[in-house]
């Protein structure tokens, strides 16, 4: 039997700031039948401390395709899902995209909330163009990634990825490498959060930076467009 009505529903959570949820996106959480994480851990703290408690199931990774067949049958039988990523919209360089995919061809209605996203800020943030740009997420840890990188030192518009902190320098590295040492980019860490820093630069200057630190907290790499292209 297929479900009537919105079966699954994508809510934004928090990427620091606790307060930068919305009141929809809780109203959501409170309703809905079962809650699916990506880590019911960092999930847990953001639902105690709204006073919301539900069933709630982790689906990430290492167990996404696992899982799939069952998240997808309970909504066919009637019960309302919402699936929460870590930090940010669901989906978005997470295992989340595998579950709308199945759901949508199960015929289901999925609806997504507005809400937080790590791009956008640091995106507006650089000072870079943002009327057209390309978002690549996480970079390929091996195989690929120099291929990748060539190609997006060639590419006119506004870069964005997502990085871990322990790869940042190698990252930047790379960027000096492939786009020299003079490409604009700006990196953006532990956005919304107490100790928020952004760095903007040519690749060197902020290369510098932050190998004179110890890195924490997520990151979002913004690359000026090539100049020349």
């Amino acid at each position: 039997m297929k479900a009537q009505g919105t079966s699954l529903y994508l809510v934004p959570t928090p990427i620091g700031n606790l307060a930068d949820i919305t009141l929809r996106a809780l109203d959501k959480l409170k309703a809905v039948h079962h809650i699916v994480a990506e880590d019911t851990r960092t999930s847990g703290v953001l639902l105690k401390h709204y006073g919301i408690d539900k069933p709630l199931s982790s689906f990430h990774i290492f167990n996404e395709h696992k899982k799939l067949e069952g998240l997808i049958s309970r909504m066919q039988q009637g019960e309302v899902l919402a699936l929460i990523s870590d930090a940010g919209t669901p989906a978005i360089s997470d295992p989340g995209f595998l579950l709308v995919r199945e759901a949508l061809k199960a015929g289901l209605l999925v609806e997504c909330l507005p809400g937080p996203t790590a791009f956008v800020p640091a995106l507006v943030k650089s000072g870079f163009p943002t009327d057209r740009f390309v978002f690549e997420g996480f970079l390929p840890h091996k195989k690929g990634r120099q291929t990748l990188l060539k190609a997006l030192a060639l590419e006119p518009r506004t870069v964005v990825l997502y990085e871990s902190p322990h790869r940042l320098i190698k990252t930047l590295d790379q960027i000096m490498e492939f786009m020299g040492p003079d490409r604009l980019v700006s990196v953006s860490r532990e956005l919304t959060k107490k100790f928020e820093e952004t760095k903007t630069g040519p690749a060197s200057e902020v290369l510098l930076h932050f190998r004179q630190q110890e890195v924490k907290g997520e990151i979002t790499i913004v690359i000026h467009g090539n100049p020349a292209a």
